[in-house]
């Protein structure tokens, strides 16, 4: 059973976010999301805003009255994702880059201590932080060596927090996200590597037959590399694996051709029966092939794909 939790979440309509806000609601916890919506997409929220669990405020961390607003609401969790993320502008602008992602982090954290939040889940940076490491893989004792502004004012927001630990003793847990891709993701920034990666591929192979991506994250990168290209739907049979709501959508509008996905059902009775022989002392086999099925727009109603799709 879970026991519902009242969290913040900054930078809440950005896609991760945005991805977050959507699990701790299906979880059962109570959200207030928190954006600017400088970057962030308001239709990222769609969802969220149909559950009378979710409050959204609009609001920069920097200037917005957040002593007000975590004592309003008293969050139990914060969760704390936005940020100023664009390296090329933390060069050219980095009074800006430590405003937002060293001040902003102050901030929040002078109101959440003062909220009395139990905890702040902090999102750091990936590997950026150490620089060029000398040795790998890089563990979390390596020393930091900030390259740029933005990775200098993500230490600093880390070091910040520290610091509320071990004056106030309120918990800190840092995330060090690297290069991520998935549904909803900015095709056009530095992050969005796969669609950068797959818009690259296809503008210098004109003449390429099909992608095949192994998860939905690279199959809506091709599909957004695709898209901007302004490539005919079907010129370029994109194949993806697995389920989720952002390829469906794409294999409906035929964008995509179609999609590999497991049998979680035939999984999940492979398993048991594997384990009841372990049981028995029975020999068990090396390998267990569970089956996959294969969905297109002719099959999706079917009720036996349906069964194993989920968005």
């Amino acid at each position: 059973m879970v026991i519902p939790v009242r969290t913040l979440v900054t930078g809440a309509a950005g896609f991760i976010g945005s991805t977050l806000v959507d699990r701790l609601l299906s979880d059962g916890h109570h959200v207030v999301g928190l954006d600017d919506l400088s970057h962030g997409r308001p239709e990222n929220l769609d969802d969220a805003h149909k559950q009378d669990r979710f409050a959204f405020v609009q609001a920069d961390i920097v200037d917005a009255d957040l002593n007000g607003l975590l004592a309003d609401i008293r969050p139990e969790l914060v969760f704390h994702l936005a940020a100023q993320i664009d390296v090329r502008r933390s060069v050219d602008e980095p009074e800006f880059d430590a405003m937002v992602n060293a001040v902003g982090t102050v901030r929040l954290a002078e109101a959440a201590r003062r909220a009395e939040v139990r905890k702040i889940v902090n999102t750091s940076s990936g590997g950026a932080v150490y620089g060029v490491p000398q040795r790998y893989p890089t563990g979390e004792d390596a020393p930091a060596e900030p390259a740029s502004p933005y990775v200098a004012s993500k230490v600093a927001a880390e070091l910040y927090l520290a610091s509320f630990r071990s004056l106030y003793g309120m918990d800190c847990t840092h995330i060090a996200p690297s290069n991520v891709y998935g549904p909803r993701q900015d095709p056009h920034g530095e992050a969005g590597v796969v669609a950068v990666f797959a818009k690259a591929m296809l503008a210098a192979n004109p003449d390429l037959a099909g992608i095949y991506a192994t998860n939905e994250g690279s199959a809506i990168g091709a599909v957004d590399a695709a898209n901007e290209l302004k490539i005919e739907p079907g010129k370029v049979k994109i194949v993806g694996f697995d389920s989720g709501k952002a390829q469906i959508d794409a294999i409906k509008s035929g964008i995509m051709a179609g999609a590999i996905t497991q049998n979680p059902i035939g999984i999940g009775e492979a398993t048991v029966q594997a384990a009841v022989d372990a049981i028995a002392g029975k020999q068990l086999p090396k390998f267990i092939d569970t089956g996959f099925f294969w969905y297109d727009k002719t099959n999706l109603e079917d009720p036996k794909i349906k069964a194993v799709l989920y968005e």
